[in-house]
């Protein structure tokens, strides 16, 4: 058993089903789009955790 009781096997058809629908480019482009939304968000989690430190050495 694999996550949460699909197998590997399940899994790699899933994901070429996937790949058939969308095709390579558009999964590319996804995957860049996901990629900087995530590191947007870290950016703007970094942004506040430094914003509160200063407010609490600025006390």
């Amino acid at each position: 058993m694999g996550l949460g009781g699909i197998s590997v096997g399940s899994l790699l058809i899933i994901l070429l089903i996937i790949l058939l629908i969308f095709g390579t480019k558009r999964l590319r482009n996804m995957g860049e789009d996901v990629g900087s939304a995530v590191k947007s968000f870290r950016k703007g989690m970094q942004d506040e955790a430094d914003s509160q430190q200063n407010e609490q050495n600025n006390e």
